[in-house]
């Protein structure tokens, strides 16, 4: 764990993520490779002119993240930001980008923010016709799935989830035919063929309420087994779980947080659910990010650490820099690969878009429906 600490006085200077251009080849989810980098070459006097016309024009987006991207940087989002803020407008085209999302994507070009439970009431109410989702694949999916009339766009078809690529139909069955009866409980980091193999959906946010609804003395929890076991200590479940963790959040320890405290006495530490319950049980607060938001919004800690995807401090600052942050940093590799530039090229060639099988979408919008209305 790389630990960052960023006072109202001393704002971090962040190194850009890696702009690839995606492939406009339609998707449903299939990993495909990253393509190839923009060549870089010295810049003509007319490009120097362009970006510093790009900047003057991006001067209401950058006050948003001043506190958190130095202006140089900036210069090198503002082209972008700005191409982004057009196309939108000529596509009929939003952005929704998950509290995961850097800086520059987050305040500079995205229309809706939230965690994924916000993510999937916003996708049911977006009127325009194309839907750019900035996080990753099966957050897409579940956009799809609950708009399915819209064309939703990746920004890179080739992020995963550790989550989601660690459940499949066949461990679901297995689960079904090993525990009969037991209801089943599909995290919504899954793909939409497990959604459709499952009984209900939850998130982060919601688990709790919807494990408690069920009112079942067992249920069947997957994937994350952290959050399966986290939920089954706050609600007194039995909680039958899968082996399989968020590769971000599983790295966090109880060491970690012992740590800041001995360094930063009095510091306030929110954790993420999908962290394991023992890092769960040594912090102040556990919630999902729309949660750990809230509370950082409401209670204003004057020290306080995130114990989840680096991102999610820098968004929070951004909003409210006069408070003290302190990052314990874990990237997540996939969220880092939606970029400005991918933003740009999915609107620019309409791809890569989100394809679903009718049959497998019907029974994957069962599961997710059945959780909106739980919650």
């Amino acid at each position: 764990m790389t630990t960052t600490s960023t006072s109202p006085s001393s704002a971090p200077s962040p190194t850009a993520a890696p702009s690839p251009t995606p492939s406009p080849a339609t998707t449903s989810s299939a990993a495909t490779p990253l393509a190839t980098p923009r060549v870089r070459h010295r810049a003509t006097e007319a490009e120097r002119l362009d970006v510093a016309a790009a900047i003057e024009a991006t001067r209401e987006e950058y006050e948003r993240v001043r506190h958190v991207i130095p202006a140089a940087e900036w210069a090198t989002f503002a082209q972008d930001v700005v191409a982004i803020r057009e196309l939108k407008r000529t596509r009929d085209a939003v952005v929704l980008a998950h509290n995961y999302q850097t800086p520059e994507i987050f305040h500079g070009v995205a229309d809706l923010v939230g965690d994924s439970l916000a993510l999937a009431r916003m996708a049911q109410e977006v009127e325009a016709q194309t839907i750019v989702l900035a996080g990753v694949p099966f957050m897409a999916e579940t956009a799809k799935l609950l708009n399915p009339g819209k064309t939703v766009l990746v920004p890179d078809a080739g992020a995963g989830c550790s989550l989601a690529d660690g459940i499949t139909v066949a461990d679901i069955e297995a689960l079904r035919a090993a525990h009969p009866g037991v209801p089943v409980v599909t995290y919504v980091n899954s793909s939409a063929a497990v959604k459709a193999a499952s009984d209900i959906c939850c998130t982060s946010g919601n688990v709790e309420k919807i494990v408690r609804h069920l009112g079942a003395e067992r249920i069947i929890c997957v994937p994350d087994e952290y959050l399966a076991r986290n939920v089954a200590a706050a609600t007194g479940v039995e909680v039958i779980t899968h082996p399989a963790r968020c590769e971000v959040h599983e790295r966090f320890s109880v060491a970690d947080i012992a740590q800041l405290r001995s360094e930063r006495p009095g510091i306030t530490v929110i954790a993420h659910p999908e962290c394991s319950p023992e890092v769960v049980a040594a912090a102040d607060v556990a919630g999902s990010t729309a949660q750990m938001r809230d509370h950082v919004t409401t209670h204003r800690p004057p020290q306080v650490a995130l114990i989840t995807e680096c991102s999610m401090a820098d968004n929070i600052r951004a909003a409210q820099p006069d408070l003290e942050y302190v990052q314990p940093c874990n990237l997540c590799p996939h969220m880092r690969r939606s970029t400005l530039a991918g933003i740009r090229a999915a609107l620019e060639t309409g791809g890569p878009q989100v394809t679903l099988d009718p049959a497998t979408a019907a029974g994957a919008r069962r599961a997710v429906e059945r959780m909106l209305e739980l919650s």
